[in-house]
């Protein structure tokens, strides 16, 4: 709504209000956590290392002259102190991010499994039709134990066929 009256000149500027610049938030977010993953690294601790030495080297081997922060390390506490107070919002601020994105993928992976399980429980119900639908099926065990039963019955009936008929035979022979 400011940006239109901004534009607009039959309405006057609102006077007394500070605007504040504005920044992107995933950006700014994406920002921090690159700083907080680099800042997890082992290369950073050992630069910091370097660094740390470096300095309590300088200040304390250099000539009094040329040492910038005395004994007590007042500067190096400070530079400390404010990279620990800028480090700790924006790791907390990567890990909020980090959990943000842990919750939708725990809600995609519920979703995932809830279709998985409807699915799993469709097929068992669709594999229990089957086995109720084959078992009034013949299998082919069945078929071949009935063959073999028809085909026994044909062979005596065969037999007592050629029993007759040799009776009969046997008969007008006599």
């Amino acid at each position: 709504m400011n940006e239109q009256r901004r534009d607009r000149l039959d309405q006057p500027i609102e006077r007394g209000r500070v605007r504040l610049p504005r920044f992107d938030p995933e950006a700014f977010g994406r920002w921090s956590e690159s700083i907080a993953r680099y800042m997890g690294t082992a290369k950073f601790i050992v630069y910091m290392t370097i660094v740390i030495g470096a300095w309590f080297a300088w200040n304390t081997l250099a000539p009094r002259d040329m040492r910038f922060d005395p004994y007590t390390f007042t500067f190096l506490t400070l530079i400390l102190s404010l990279q620990a107070s800028y480090a700790a919002p924006l790791i907390l601020l990567a890990q909020n991010r980090q959990a943000d994105r842990d919750r939708l993928t725990m809600e995609e992976d519920r979703r995932r499994a809830a279709m998985q399980k409807a699915d799993t429980e469709y097929l068992a119900r669709e594999i229990a039709s089957l086995r109720i639908a084959v078992g009034e099926v013949a299998t082919r065990d069945f078929v071949r134990s009935e063959l073999a039963r028809l085909a026994d019955e044909l062979d005596e009936a065969a037999h007592r066929r050629q029993k007759l008929e040799r009776k009969e035979w046997e008969e007008e022979r006599t």
